[in-house]
């Protein structure tokens, strides 16, 4: 079996990390041959590991309930089938080189921007997810208070995003942000998996979105989540060419959730599952006020230079179906 390491992080202010992407949607992935395969765990339980180190505010029992609950978060998704399974309590570091799945503390000072990573060794070939570790920084303060705790990040949060990551789920750039002095303050975000944190204190993060359910639901759906739920595939041109990079938004006014991808190719093309059954209304915009590297491989050759334009009409997603043939034009600034 041929393995590789890939690392991708929750930021504070910003993303430092590369992050290969499959198609439009939120998935991590691996190029084989001409093809993109997603990464993803086909043997369950996910068996894990806890660091036995305590830091100020936190046990070590503390991480474990915390995880435990993010863990079960994400498995209680209907329609999907994960399962994980904590192992006990190690004297390893979610960055010692060995072969188990570790999350704990780690101090990390230099990485003054970054609160938690998550490391993958995958099979090059298959991308199943063979080992995982994710490390929350120690340099900031922490906190596993039920209401959250002013001037301290909220460990349960983190945890999600980053079993979020574990699970293979990508970045969604579903948040709207503020600049201020050191970097960008997060106003609102329609998905846990958005790249920047909400600021100390708050506990905001704690429960996926739609957009949250349909990717984890995309990689470990059950048959009963196919049948029920839809899709749309379509293009994003410019002057008759492709857009690449391009954010697709699928908002269903009747429920009021966001499901959004991207365009992953040359010829702007894009699909989105997981999608409910029913009209939904696109938009498209570009990613110009986000951090370009926290979602795409900084090689790809990523438009930005378009207006954000909706599609012409209403897209019926049927169940169980797709939508197709979707384009929507948009025109230079």
């Amino acid at each position: 079996m041929k393995r590789a390491l890939v690392t991708t992080c929750m930021a504070l202010v910003c993303l430092l990390a590369w992050t290969p992407t499959l198609d439009a949607y939120l998935k991590l992935g691996t190029r084989v041959g001409t093809q993109l395969v997603a990464l993803r765990w086909n043997a369950f339980p996910i068996r894990y590991f806890v660091t036995n180190r305590d830091v100020p505010g936190v046990t070590a029992q503390q991480v474990r309930d915390a995880v435990g609950r993010a863990f079960g978060t994400w498995e209680a998704v209907p329609n999907t089938s994960m399962s994980s399974q904590f192992v006990g309590f190690t004297s390893a570091t979610p960055l010692d080189n060995n072969s188990i799945s570790v999350l704990g503390f780690v101090s990390a000072p230099n990485l003054d921007r970054i609160l938690g990573s998550t490391s993958f060794t995958y099979d090059v070939v298959t991308g199943e997810i063979v080992q995982a570790d994710i490390f929350f920084n120690s340099t900031f303060a922490w906190s596993v208070s039920a209401g959250g705790e002013p001037g301290a990040y909220d460990l349960e949060s983190i945890a999600l995003h980053e079993i979020g990551h574990l699970h293979g789920l990508g970045h969604s750039a579903l948040g709207e942000t503020e600049l201020r002095a050191g970097g960008r303050r997060v106003l609102a975000a329609e998905a846990i998996m958005f790249p920047i944190a909400f600021s100390p204190g708050s506990v905001n993060a704690r429960t996926p979105r739609a957009d949250d359910i349909a990717g984890i639901s995309d990689l470990y759906g059950t048959d009963t989540f196919r049948r029920t739920t839809g899709s749309m595939s379509g293009r994003v041109t410019k002057n008759g060419a492709g857009v690449m990079g391009a954010h697709v938004i699928a908002f269903n006014p009747a429920s009021g959730h966001m499901v959004a991808g991207f365009t992953m190719s040359q010829d702007g093309s894009f699909v989105i599952a997981g999608l409910e059954p029913g009209r939904h209304l696109v938009r498209v915009e570009p990613l110009d006020d986000a951090e370009i590297d926290s979602f795409f491989d900084v090689t790809l050759n990523i438009d930005v230079n378009f207006r954000p334009a909706f599609y012409e009409r209403l897209v019926v997603v049927p169940r169980g179906s797709t939508a197709t043939n979707v384009e929507v034009r948009v025109v230079p600034k």
